[in-house]
């Protein structure tokens, strides 16, 4: 196995990494001060996104994508995840749940996501459905020649700035004996459909510019063709986007525990006690080495992860456990960067406390940390169980 970077990688980590401290670190005061990103830092950011060829690269150059592998994508997000996540996240990237697309919904809603013409939101989690889908609430009841919608969704990115969602919803109950409980289906819904409203949601402690909403459907009639993917198929369709958003978390945790790790070196080096570096001090030193193991640990299970999904045999096991490792490791790396750097490293104006504060949140979306725990010893077990 041969992770060692091609010459067109070395180019991409380079240029996203020069994109990331040229564009985003000198916005980064800025929305600490006043956590609401303007329109013209939005389209800033997305314009410098789209010319320097970072929008839509995990989509198919057939289609007008990037067309980048899966371990590239990881080593983008790497680089994009050492900036603040309200800003990282204006580098968009159209979901690949879209390449369900089929028909008119091709030129419709994949194509000019692509092409940055148009943004989408997805529309999973609920207030008493997170982490357990198969108790999804928002249902959809065939109704004419569509499908009528009611139900609330919250924690819901981009919302505002959307143009349509991806909606997933109970479209029926599975038989009796079945694994599955609900049966799900995944919807393309435009924002200005009738009985869809989109309100505010929670202030977040984590991330403080990043917003969420909560999106209500109230018998919000949505075309049979508007289906994404198949009618109760929507778990084939929301288990691709997990596996892979699981990858992308996991290696913006990377890069957020790179740059708490550089920073605490470098702190560690230049700063001075009892006449030497503190970092002459084992106390010190033995902490960054560690906080270097841990981290060259992740990494490697996040690209060997990514490098089996280039050959098709990625498992959701091998999602989860890149995942559980690089958040886990984030929060370890960060708290003990705070502590390197003592005072200064829980001072607001220091990357690193905001750095170890944003930390807590990535062991909780894209499904917590014992929701991995579980995904890896089923994975693991189920072979053994018959």
């Amino acid at each position: 196995m041969d992770f060692s970077l091609t010459n067109e990688q070395e180019k991409m980590v380079a240029s996203v990494r020069r994109f990331v401290e040229e564009e985003l670190y000198p916005l980064e005061d800025t929305i600490e001060r006043r956590p609401i990103i303007s329109e013209e830092i939005k389209q800033q950011i997305q314009s410098a996104a789209i010319t320097q060829g970072f929008y839509a690269a995990n989509m198919p150059t057939s289609l007008g994508g990037g067309g980048l592998d899966s371990v590239s994508l990881v080593l983008m997000d790497r680089e994009l995840g050492r900036a603040s996540y309200a800003l990282q996240n204006l580098v968009a990237r159209p979901h690949n749940i879209l390449l369900a697309c089929s028909a008119a919904q091709v030129d419709q809603y994949l194509i000019p996501a692509i092409n940055g013409e148009r943004l989408e939101c997805v529309a999973l989690t609920e207030p008493n459905a997170g982490s357990d889908l198969h108790s999804m609430g928002t249902s959809a009841v065939k109704s004419g020649g569509g499908w009528c919608i009611n139900g609330v969704k919250h924690f819901i990115s981009r919302a505002d700035i959307a143009d349509f969602v991806i909606l997933f919803a109970r479209s029926g109950v599975a038989e009796p004996g079945t694994e599955e409980r609900a049966l799900i289906t995944a919807f393309l819904v435009d924002k200005d459909s009738a009985g869809l409203s989109v309100q505010a949601g929670y202030t977040s402690l984590c991330h403080p510019a990043y917003r969420n909403f909560i999106l209500y459907f109230e018998d919000c009639i949505v075309p049979e063709e508007n289906i994404l993917g198949e009618i109760h198929r929507g778990f084939d369709v929301a288990n691709d986007w997990l596996m892979s958003t699981r990858l992308q978390v996991s290696a913006m945790a990377l890069g957020r525990a790179r740059r708490a790790f550089e920073e605490s070196k470098e702190w560690a080096a230049n700063r001075k006690q009892f006449g030497q570096p503190v970092s002459r001090f084992q106390g010190v030193s033995f902490q960054l080495a560690d906080m270097y193991v841990e981290l060259i640990a992740a990494e490697l299970l996040t690209l060997e992860a990514a490098w089996k999904n280039d050959r098709g045999h990625m498992s959701m096991a091998d999602a989860s456990a890149a995942k559980l490792a690089s958040t886990e490791m984030l929060g370890r790396v960060a708290d003990r960067a705070v502590q390197i750097l003592g005072g200064m490293g829980v001072m607001q104006e220091s990357s690193v406390a905001r750095i170890w504060r944003d930390a807590r949140v990535e062991r909780i979306w894209d499904g917590t940390s014992e929701i991995q725990r579980d995904t890896i010893s089923r994975d693991m077990l189920h072979a053994l169980e018959g």
